[in-house]
């Protein structure tokens, strides 16, 4: 799809806002060396982050040979942004400031039985409700919400188009949350939240080519290509955990069979770890969590079977991470979620060798593995940039839709 001067001129923007946060303070001529572009350009959308209060200027540098120069720093107290993380079993969500610093965080379980729309939209609403108490923020200082929900989704329309997890088809999420969030609202999905985290806050900032490859219940991997977050013709880029890796292999939860999923998502990992001891201690059946848990302290003990668990995911994973790699020619492959978290860098080391062995040599050689280095819940910290990069993006543009009736957050 070809760019619009809009277009480009936001992610401009972004860039700017990027920067800043990465090197507050900072003076225009600064930004400029650090972005590409023009000191008039850099000029003009400093002014617009000032009036719209997510900068503030802060004072003088002194300059070789010249006057001094202005300095400008992220505005803190400017706005506050929101996160929502809607996973299997857990409603997560944050408050950020506009640097994306942690002001207040709140959970709720979702139980089982407890999946129908209604119920998942009660916990966010909720959930929402609480981090704004505990910040103690003015509800016009909420810039967004940003919403993370597994599965396929309609960013456009806000519909969440299937959510295999429970059994979703065709639920108008963002109209159901408009019932009870006051706030302009920002729907996707985790794998595009993860992706927008690195990419400002995290290993795929400043790269042009990135993969963030998700690995939890779910697995998927997020796209940074040429800079931006590539989203596909229908939001859909980045369902790698739904290639075939086994044909006729073990079956998916999506239907399919043999997905890269079936074999290095938390179930995953549990079934290999049944097929190799089915008593073994590691074991917490219903309980992925604890499971996964077991296994990282295994790992680290040395424990034999755990070994074996791990290098037997790694086959999987490895093959697969070294097609992304071979596709996608990345400077850089992120491991991100809760599983990549708990096992650490001994899965990090194991998938280093096995995309060594399975992607091709120039290609290998160009692209760095590394772990997240986001200490937060990455999916939260995303969904508040979509709310973020939202805010920016309406300068001069209608605002995303807000409640239709009085608000109860």
């Amino acid at each position: 799809m070809k760019r619009t001067s809009r277009d480009i001129r936001t992610a401009n923007r972004y860039e700017v806002l990027r920067q800043i946060i990465a090197a507050s303070p900072t003076s225009r001529q600064e930004l400029a060396a650090a972005t590409g572009l023009s000191l008039a350009t850099v000029a003009t959308l400093v002014g617009e982050l000032l009036d719209l209060r997510m900068i503030t200027e802060v004072g003088f540098e002194d300059s070789a040979g010249g006057r001094p120069r202005g300095l400008v720093a992220v505005d803190t107290a400017g706005g506050a942004l929101i996160g929502v993380d809607i996973a299997e079993t857990y409603v997560h969500v944050e408050l950020f400031d506009l640097a994306l610093n942690v002001l207040a965080r709140a959970e709720e379980d979702v139980r089982p039985g407890e999946s129908l729309p209604e119920q998942v939209v009660a916990h966010v609403a909720s959930a929402v409700g609480s981090v704004v108490a505990q910040a103690g923020v003015e509800g016009s200082r909420v810039l967004g919400v940003g919403v993370s929900v597994p599965g396929q989704v309609d960013r456009a329309t806000g519909v969440a188009e299937y959510a295999p997890n429970w059994d979703w088809h065709e639920v108008p999420l963002l109209d159901l949350l408009t019932e009870h969030i006051a706030y302009p609202l920002y729907l996707d999905n985790p794998l595009r939240a993860c992706a927008v985290a690195e990419l400002w806050f995290g290993a795929a900032r400043g790269r042009g080519d990135a993969v963030v490859v998700n690995l939890g219940t779910g697995v998927g991997a997020g796209l940074v290509l040429g800079g931006a977050l590539h989203r596909g013709v229908s939001n859909s880029a980045g369902e790698w955990g739904h290639t075939t890796i086994v044909l006729d292999g073990r079956l998916c939860r999506c239907g399919r069979h043999g997905c890269v999923e079936a074999y290095v998502g938390a179930s995953g990992i549990m079934l290999t770890l049944r097929e190799l001891s089915p008593r073994s201690p590691l074991l917490h059946p219903e309980d992925q969590t604890a499971t996964i848990a077991a296994l990282a302290r295994g790992v680290r003990a040395g424990d034999p079977l755990a070994l074996e668990a791990l290098r037997d995911t790694v086959r999987y994973l490895g093959a697969g991470i070294a097609d992304l790699v071979n596709l996608f020619n990345p400077e850089v492959v992120v491991l991100s979620s809760w599983v990549a978290a708990a096992l650490g860098e001994p899965l990090v080391a194991e998938v280093r060798e096995a995309v060594a062995r399975h992607a091709l040599p120039r290609p290998t050689a160009a692209t760095e593995i590394v772990l997240s280095p986001i200490p937060t819940d990455p999916v939260c910290l995303g969904a508040a940039t979509f709310a973020l990069e939202g805010a920016l993006q309406s300068v001069g543009q209608r605002q995303p839709r807000r409640s239709r009736t009085t608000p109860s957050v």
